[in-house]
């Protein structure tokens, strides 16, 4: 690689194994469900009818209101907890969030999946967890009088405010690790899972519980669609296509276990998959606006994680992509990509790339997480998922010049001869590089 972004590091980071997933998303309730709808192409958005709309309590101006579309992507159950698993009472259930009630429960299938009961381990384990905004108790129950002065100000908070999401899951599971929740807008739950991948190297814990959830309020209510906007005008989002013009917000969560390579080695522990490097930055004011993406910075964000694995982008043979399905987002995006990958060859078309929220649409902070699910499924399965709504290439996007192709169809991972698959997961400020 050349360029300015890129710097040639001195040696490889340790390597982070991830021996553990679990997620609750848009038509599947685990992650084997989840698994199935990739494998099968389904759209995981469910379209209302006006009826179904008003028995959710949607108003009549938002009803009758020509840019309101009736479509929405929840997780089902979304709210479900076994209180009593976690020594909650009925009372305490309701008051919290259920964004936080889902993120404590993956949290512990996480650990089961990973083969791990936390009262039994002996090492540290850290929570570095994301979630969406505090809508909940402000809709539900603050109104609520009554609820509200029967239990007090400290008890709604506790429950609901945005800070104390890792903060619960270490202590309902009894964790000692570092536990942290963290904010950085639709990159959160990758930054997480750095922030994490960095914790397990220094030592700060043994193993990692990493990931994120998002719900918006509320959660099966259409949207209003606004010209040139984030949002899709049929709800379909259609990633890298020429007819993408927006997104759908989607609600649900993710969460991974982390642990040293080496570490996992010596455990015996099911390795799905390695985070070989990863990176984190900001493009500053280097973009047309506040809220716009910028090719320079997501560009270094991804030469640095790949410098920081010491992979030669030439070798990597899948990119799941932010791919948010915006006539601005995805050139720019692949633009970023194209400027890496593609420096120091004239080869065309080698690489994929894809957009898991063709599926299950944008989950916000939680958004990361599930791309990186996606991703350690894709290698572990040695099958590419097929981006969906995917009929004819953006003319913005120089598909047939750059290094990448849209896999629009179920694929068996070919590595092109090199002796191990890749993948890299950059988002708008943050790039794993997952590795088989």
């Amino acid at each position: 690689m050349t360029g300015p972004a890129y710097h040639e590091p001195e040696q490889a980071v340790e390597p982070i194994a991830v021996i553990g997933i679990a997620c609750r998303l848009p038509g599947a309730e685990d992650v084997p469900a989840f698994w199935r709808n990739l494998v099968d192409g389904v759209e995981s958005v469910k379209f209302y009818t006006r009826e179904e709309q008003e028995a959710l309590g949607v108003p009549d101006y938002l009803l009758d209101d020509p840019t309101f579309v009736r479509a929405a992507s929840v997780a089902e159950d979304y709210g479900a907890l076994d209180a009593a698993f976690f020594g909650m009472s009925p009372r305490e259930a309701e008051l919290r969030d259920p964004q936080q009630r889902m993120f404590l429960e993956l949290s512990n299938t996480a650990l089961e999946d990973a083969g791990y009961d936390p009262s039994r381990y002996q090492g540290e384990v850290g929570v570095y967890g994301t979630i969406g905004s505090d809508e909940y108790q402000w809709m539900y129950i603050r109104p609520n009088r009554k609820v509200f002065a029967s239990v007090g100000s400290l008890a709604v908070f506790t429950g609901n405010h945005p800070d104390y999401l890792a903060t619960l899951v270490s202590y309902k599971l009894d964790l000692r690790g570092p536990s942290v929740t963290m904010h950085t807008a639709c990159s959160s739950s990758l930054v997480a899972i750095h922030v994490a991948c960095e914790a397990l190297r220094a030592g700060e814990c043994d193993m990692a519980l990493t990931g994120g959830v998002s719900l918006e309020m509320p959660a099966e209510w259409g949207y209003q669609y606004h010209q040139d906007g984030i949002y899709a005008a049929d709800g379909h989002c259609r990633a890298f296509d020429a007819g993408a013009a927006g997104t759908i917000w989607g609600g649900g969560g993710g969460v991974a276990v982390l642990k040293r390579l080496s570490d996992a080695i010596a455990d015996g522990d099911h390795i799905r998959a390695v985070v070989a490097g990863n990176a984190i930055n900001n493009d500053g004011a280097t973009k047309v606006g506040f809220s716009a993406p910028s090719a320079e910075g997501q560009a270094a964000a991804v030469s640095l994680a790949l410098g920081v694995a010491q992979v030669d982008p030439r070798t990597v043979t899948y990119v799941e992509a932010h791919g948010t399905g915006t006539s601005l987002g995805d050139p720019i995006e692949v633009a970023a990509l194209s400027n890496v990958f593609g420096s120091g060859t004239d080869e065309a078309g080698w690489c994929g790339i894809g957009s898991v929220k063709t599926n299950i649409g944008h989950l916000g902070p939680a958004a990361g997480i599930a791309g990186f699910i996606k991703t350690v499924l894709a290698l572990e399965h040695g099958m590419i998922p097929p981006t969906i709504n995917f009929e004819k290439p953006n003319p913005r996007i120089d598909f047939g010049t750059n290094p990448f192709y849209v896999a629009s169809s179920l694929t068996k991972w070919e590595t092109d001869g090199f002796p191990a698959a890749r993948a890299s997961a950059p988002s708008a400020s943050a790039g794993p590089t997952p590795t088989s």
